[in-house]
C-alpha cells in the first residue's frame, strides 16, 4: 500500500496530523530496517498509529503505541481507546501495533527494551514533553525522534529551547509545520542556528492563539488562519 492510499484510510479517523506531517512519519519509517521498533507517545485515535503501522509493515518493521486514554472531555479515555483499538483492526494492523496504556513518565523510568524510532505527541506541557524525550536513551546513534506540535505549543517549544537549542544530544533536522524531526547527535553551532531560525514562525502562532483565546477568530482569519483550532 502507498503513501497516498493510507492517508486516504484515516481521512475519517479524528486527529491534527496534517498529509504533510504524515508523509514525513511515513518516510521516517521506511528508512528503518526490518526487524526495527518504532515508539509512539501518544495515540488518541489511531490517526499516525495507522500511517506508522502501514509503512511499519512495509519494512517488516513494528510499532508500540503508548497513551494513558485519560478520562475527560479533552481526553476521551475509555471511548477513545475503543475508537483507537477499532481503527488499528479496520487497518489490519493487530499484528504489526502493539498497544501499552499508561502514562509515558510513569512507564519510562522502568522501560528495558530498545527502539529505533521515537515519535513524541503526548500531553504538551514542559515538564512532560522534557521527560518524554529522556525515552531517547534507547534510541541508536543517529536515531530520529519526530514530536509534533513543536514550534507550536508554548510548552513543548520551552522544551525544545532548553534541549535541543542548549542541549548537547538533539540536533534539529527539518519539519512540517509544527511536526519537527530530530535526531541523537551531538550538535553544531550551525544545527543550533537552525532551531533559532524556527523562533519567529512560534512566535506567529503564540500571536494567532492569542486571538483564538479571545475569540477573535475572525481577526485570525485576516492573518490566513482557519478554522477554531490552534496552529499545528
Amino acid at each position: 500500500m502507498d503513501f497516498d492510499h493510507v492517508w486516504e484510510s484515516v481521512a475519517d479517523v479524528p486527529g491534527w496530523l496534517t498529509e504533510g506531517q504524515a508523509r514525513m512519519l511515513w518516510e521516517a519509517v521506511l528508512r528503518l530496517e526490518p526487524g526495527a521498533t518504532v515508539l509512539e507517545i501518544g495515540s488518541h485515535q489511531g490517526r499516525s498509529t495507522v500511517i506508522l503501522g502501514q509503512a511499519a509493515r512495509a519494512v517488516g518493521a513494528r510499532v508500540i503505541a503508548v497513551d494513558a486514554f485519560v478520562d475527560g472531555r479533552l481526553f476521551g479515555g475509555a471511548s477513545t481507546r475503543d475508537r483507537f483499538e477499532a481503527n488499528v483492526a479496520t487497518a489490519g494492523l493487530t499484528d504489526v501495533v502493539e498497544l501499552v496504556v499508561g502514562y509515558s513518565t510513569k512507564l519510562r523510568p522502568g522501560w528495558d527494551r530498545s527502539f529505533d524510532l521515537l515519535y513524541v505527541d503526548g500531553k504538551h506541557d514542559y515538564w512532560t514533553y522534557t521527560d518524554d524525550l529522556r525515552w531517547s536513551r534507547h534510541l541508536p546513534a543517529g536515531g530520529e525522534i519526530l514530536v509534533h506540535d513543536c514550534f507550536s505549543s508554548i510548552g513543548v517549544t520551552l522544551g525544545t529551547i532548553a534541549k535541543v537549542l542548549f542541549g548537547s544530544r538533539y540536533v534539529y533536522v527539518d519539519r512540517s509545520r509544527s511536526l519537527a524531526r530530530f535526531k541523537l547527535a551531538r550538535p553544531k553551532a550551525a544545527d543550533r542556528l537552525r532551531v533559532v531560525a524556527q523562533l519567529p514562525w512560534f512566535s506567529w502562532n503564540v500571536f494567532l492563539k492569542v486571538l483564538l483565546r479571545l475569540r477573535l477568530r475572525r481577526v485570525a482569519g485576516w492573518f490566513g488562519h482557519r478554522g477554531p483550532y490552534d496552529p499545528f
